[in-house]
Order: structure tokens, then sequence, then C-alpha cells
């Protein structure tokens, strides 16, 4: 007796063997999750979507359209990854030769958000809530709650875990506008406070 699936798989979607799929994913036209990938719960991927060998997932992971995942890329939980939006796991690729043993590891931790068409050279990580503004070329490691833009991109705020700006006062403290939650600013990191 066959394992009934706990996932939702687009008819024209492609699942290869080996993958490790959660409860609640959805994974809709023309995707392809290639083998050996770990997928956490109640994902999303949208259409055309192409997920590499061996690339692990996190719970409650959002994929737009057009996006690639490639191997050495990792996504903890809640990180949303916005449409047309680029990986790279090859720091100089040439097509006339084989880097294949070269890959390069990229960490987006928990609560990231990657706007759509923005690029994220490899070799670096994204901190929790991280903000990578649409059409950003990441490449260098971005801190937790900074919010990026531009190419490359650089540092212009931070973000609270709701996705709003923040504002600190000579304190050093800003309160999110739709949750109310505290964060303090000191040595140019944020936290949230209780």
């Amino acid at each position: 007796m066959s394992e009934q699936k706990k996932y939702f798989a687009h008819e024209t979607a492609v699942i290869d063997e080996g993958c490790e799929i959660g409860e609640g994913t959805k994974i809709w036209h023309f995707s392809h999750i290639m083998k050996n990938s770990k997928i956490g719960e109640k994902c999303n991927f949208g259409q055309n979507v192409v997920v590499s060998p061996e690339v692990i997932l996190g719970n409650n992971v959002k994929v737009q359209n057009n996006v690639s995942i490639y191997t050495g890329v990792e996504c903890e939980d809640d990180v949303f990854l916005g449409p047309s939006m680029v990986f790279t796991n090859v720091v100089n690729p040439r097509s006339a030769v084989n880097r294949r043993g070269e890959y390069v590891k990229t960490l987006v931790k928990k609560g990231a958000t990657i706007g759509a068409n923005a690029t994220i050279i490899c070799g670096h990580t994204l901190h929790e809530y991280a903000f990578i503004a649409a059409g950003a070329v990441v490449t260098k490691d971005v801190k937790s709650y900074s919010l990026v833009v531009g190419n490359p991109a650089r540092h212009v705020g931070w973000m609270s875990e709701y996705g709003h700006r923040l504002n600190f006062d000579e304190n050093g403290i800003a309160y999110c506008p739709e949750s109310k939650e505290k964060y303090q600013l000191k040595d140019d990191e944020v936290r949230k406070v209780a």
C-alpha cells in the first residue's frame, strides 16, 4: 500500500525521486522539484519554479513565479522569494568549465523577504527578517531587519517582522506601526525586545 501524498502538486508539476515534501505544501503549474530536495510544511510554489537537487527549504516558504532555487541554497522558515528573483551558486561561471563541485552556500534565515527581480550572489547570509528590495543585487551579507536597495545593495533602513519601516527615536527605540512590537537599535544592530 502506497503512502498517500499530504501535499498538492498540479498535474504539470514534475517531482523527482527522493524528495521530501511537507504536509500542506502546494506546487503549481510547470514547476520542477529535483532529486533529494527537502521542503517543509505549508510551502507554496508558483508557476514555473525550479528547485535544484539537495536544496533545503523550511516551513511556510513562499516562492513566487519564475524562481530557480539552485543547489547550495538553504531557506529557513517563513522566507518570501519574490517573482523572478535570482540566486547564483557559482562565483565565476564559464560555460566551458565544469564547476559543479564548486557550489557556494547561500543561507536565507527565518522571515527574510527577497523582492521581485532581486539577485542574490552566492556565498552570503541574509539574516532574520532582512528585507531585500525589488531589483536589488546582494553582494554581501545582510543584517537582521535590514532594508537594502540598489545595485550593489546598500542598507537604507530597518524593517519590522511585519514588513514596516522602523523609525528609531533618540534612545534607539522603535515600534512597529501594525503590531506595536518594540525594537531596539544598538551598535548598528536591531533586535526585538519584550
